[in-house]
C-alpha cells in the first residue's frame, strides 16, 4: 500500500504529506565511506543506486519530478558541512522545490542538533522533508517520529564511535600510539619482510634533545614555563611541518602540555588511564616525576577556584538573560551560611540583568511542583502509546513488500551461486569468471541481510525508545519525589536540556528528543481523540493495520 492509496485510513492523514499537483523534489543519496561508494567494482556500489530508485519511487508516489539529485559518496553524518549537502541547501532556497526526498532520516544527519539546523534550513526554503521508508512530516506525530528515529541515528553513531574507542583502548593497553605522536618524536611507517606497512613511532633527532634539556633545567626549579618558552623559542625548537601547516614556533601553551605528558617518560595516557609504552622515552621517570612536583609547587591557592556543587547545576538558567544560574554562599552576621543561586551574567557584572538571588531551597520546591505538570496521566499514556505504536505497525507494513522482494532476490542470487559452481565443475565456466561472479554475488547477498536487519532494528529500538520514554513520563513526578540528589540531576538532565527560572518564579523548559515531542499537548490531544474514536468503532485492542494497539508487555520500569 502507498501513501497516496485512495483507501488510506483515517491515521494516515495525521501523517503523509499532501501531494502538491506538478510539484518538484530534490533527492539526497549518501553513504559513509569509500568503500561503500565503490563496492563491487561498481561506480557507485550497491547503497547509492538502491536508495536513488527507492527516492524516486516516493517522488512517483507523491506526482512529484525530481529536478536535481545530490550525492555524497564517502562522507560520513557526524558532519553537517558535507559538499552535496551544503550544494543542495544553496539550490533550493534559489530553485522552486516541494520536496528534498532521503531514503531514510540517517542520511540526512546522525546527530539530533545537525538534524534540527538542516531541517530548520529546508523548512525556511519552503521545502517539505520526506523519507521514502519513514513517514515524517510537519505534524505533531510526524515530527515525533521524526526525532526518535534521528536520536537513533545519533546513538548508532554514537556506539560506532564507542567500537572504536573500544579499538584505540587496546592498542593503547599494548603499549601502542593511539594519537598523532608529540613533539620530539616522529609518526613513520615501516614495511616488515611480507611487505605490509606497520605504522610506528620513532625520535625525531632534530628536536628530541631540545625537548630533552626542557625537562632538565625545569626540573631544578629555577625556571617557569613563560621563560621555559621563551628560550626554547630562542634555540629553535619548532613545530613539525605537515602537508597543511608549515613549521611554526612552540607555542607556549604547548610547553605545559608537553611537560605533563608522561609519553615522553615511556608511557601511554588514552582515556585517563596510563599505560607503559612501547616507545623509546626521552626523558628519564625520575625526571619526569620531579618536573610534576616543581609544577605542583608553582600552582598557588589563589588559582583554585572554590567550587559548590548541587544537583540542580548546570541545568537551571535565569529567565530574564539565559546565563546559568551559579551557586553562591552567603554569611549572616551570626555565621549561618545561606546558600543562594544567582545569575552568572549579572555576577560577573555583564549585561543587565536584573534577577535577584535565589534562595537554593526556593529553586528546588519550584522544579518539584513543575515535575508535575510533566507527569502524564494513565489514559494519556495509553493514548499516545497506542496511537504511536500503530503508526509503527503501518510503516512496519509498507515496507513489508520491499523486504519480500529483497528475501526473493536473495533466494534467486543464492540459486545461481549454486548454478555456477556446477557449471565450473563440469568444466563449463573458468576459475576466474567464477570468482568474479561469486564476489558479486556475495556483495549483493551482504547488502540484502543488512537492509533486512537494518529495517528490523531500526524499528525495534524506535518501539524501545517510545515505550521507555513514555514510561518515564507517566511516573516523572512520582520518581522525581522519591530520588536522591544524584538520581535527580540524572532525570532533569534526561528529560532537560535547561530550567529557566523566570522573574515572577515562573518555571519553562527546553525538552530534550523525544520529550520535546510527547509533551505537546496538541499531540496528547490527538492521541485522545484518536482513541476515543477507535475505542467508538469497536477498534480498542486493535490497530488500523489488525496489530495490537496496547502497550508492549516488556516495558522498563523506570521508577
Amino acid at each position: 500500500m502507498t501513501i497516496i492509496d485512495a483507501n488510506r485510513t483515517a491515521i494516515d492523514s495525521l501523517v503523509a504529506p499532501t501531494p502538491f499537483p506538478g510539484s518538484f523534489a530534490v533527492s539526497y543519496l549518501r553513504v559513509s565511506t569509500k568503500e561503500q561508494a565503490e563496492k563491487g567494482g561498481q561506480a557507485e556500489g550497491f547503497s547509492i543506486p538502491a536508495q536513488r530508485e527507492a527516492n524516486q519511487r516516493k517522488a512517483d508516489q507523491l506526482g512529484a519530478t525530481i529536478i536535481e539529485e545530490f550525492v555524497d559518496a564517502g562522507e560520513s553524518a557526524r558532519k553537517a558541512d558535507r559538499p552535496e549537502l551544503m550544494r543542495m541547501i544553496q539550490y533550493v532556497t534559489k530553485h522552486k522545490t516541494n520536496y528534498c526526498i532521503v531514503h531514510k532520516v540517517d542520511r540526512l544527519a546522525r546527530n539530533r542538533a545537525d538534524d534540527v539546523t538542516i531541517h530548520l534550513a529546508l523548512k525556511d526554503a519552503g521545502v517539505t522533508l520526506v523519507s521514502a521508508t519513514e513517514n515524517i512530516d510537519e505534524t505533531p506525530s510526524g515530527m515525533l517520529l521524526h526525532g526518535i528515529m534521528s536520536s537513533i541515528a545519533e546513538f548508532y553513531s554514537r556506539n560506532l564511535a564507542t567500537e572504536v574507542v573500544k579499538g584505540l583502548s587496546q592498542k593503547a593497553a599494548q603499549g601502542g600510539t593511539v594519537t598523532k605522536a608529540p613533539i620530539g618524536y616522529r609518526n613513520v611507517g615501516v614495511r616488515d619482510e611480507f611487505g605490509r606497512e606497520i605504522r610506528t613511532v620513532e625520535i625525531d633527532e632534530e628536536r628530541a634533545p631540545l625537548i630533552r634539556w626542557a625537562f632538565q633545567v625545569f626540573a631544578s626549579g629555577d625556571w617557569t614555563t613563560s621563560q621555559l618558552h621563551q628560550e626554547l623559542v630562542a634555540r629553535g625548537l619548532t613545530s613539525a611541518a605537515t602537508p597543511r601547516r608549515p613549521s611554526r614556533p612552540i607555542a607556549k601553551s604547548s610547553v605545559h602540555r608537553m611537560l605533563t605528558n608522561p609519553y615522553y617518560k615511556g608511557s601511554v595516557r588514552y582515556e585517563g588511564v596510563t599505560y607503559a609504552g612501547a616507545h623509546e622515552a626521552i626523558v628519564p621517570g625520575e625526571v619526569w616525576d620531579q618536573v610534576q612536583t616543581v609544577l605542583g609547587t608553582h600552582r598557588s591557592a589563589a588559582d583554585a577556584t572554590q567550587v559548590h556543587d548541587h544537583y540542580l547545576k548546570g541545568t537551571v538558567f535565569c529567565g530574564q538573560c539565559g546565563a546559568r544560574l551559579i551557586v553562591c554562599n552567603a554569611k549572616s552576621s551570626q555565621g549561618t551560611i545561606y546558600p543562594y543561586f544567582v545569575c552568572a551574567s549579572r555576577h560577573g557584572g555583564r549585561g543587565d540583568c536584573t534577577r535577584q538571588a535565589m534562595l537554593i531551597e526556593q529553586v528546588e520546591r519550584l522544579v518539584e511542583r513543575f515535575y508535575a505538570r510533566v507527569q502524564i496521566d494513565p489514559e494519556t499514556k495509553q493514548a499516545l502509546s497506542a496511537m504511536l505504536h500503530a503508526r509503527f505497525d503501518e510503516m512496519m507494513s509498507e515496507g513489508a513488500a520491499e523486504l519480500g522482494g529483497l528475501a526473493n532476490r536473495g533466494t534467486q542470487l543464492e540459486g545461481e551461486q549454486q548454478k555456477l559452481l556446477q557449471a565450473h565443475y563440469a568444466g563449463a565456466i573458468p576459475l576466474d569468471l567464477l570468482k568474479r561472479e561469486q564476489d558479486r554475488i556475495t556483495a549483493s547477498l551482504e547488502t540484502i541481510e543488512y537492509r533486512i536487519n537494518a529495517h528490523h532494528g531500526h524499528y525495534a529500538d524506535a518501539r524501545a525508545n517510545l515505550n521507555d520514554s513514555l514510561t518515564l513520563l507517566s511516573n516523572a513526578a512520582d520518581i522525581y519525589a522519591r530520588a536522591d540528589d544524584a538520581n535527580r540531576r540524572l532525570l532533569n538532565q534526561a528529560l532537560f536540556k535547561a530550567i529557566y527560572i523566570d522573574e515572577d518564579n515562573d518555571v519553562r523548559v527546553g525538552y530534550r528528543t523525544p520529550y520535546d515531542g510527547l509533551s505537546i499537548t496538541d499531540l496528547q490531544a490527538d492521541a485522545l481523540s484518536w482513541a476515543a474514536q477507535a475505542k467508538k468503532e469497536g477498534q480498542v485492542g486493535t490497530s488500523t493495520k489488525g496489530g495490537p494497539l496496547v502497550e508492549s508487555s516488556n516495558l522498563t520500569h523506570l521508577g
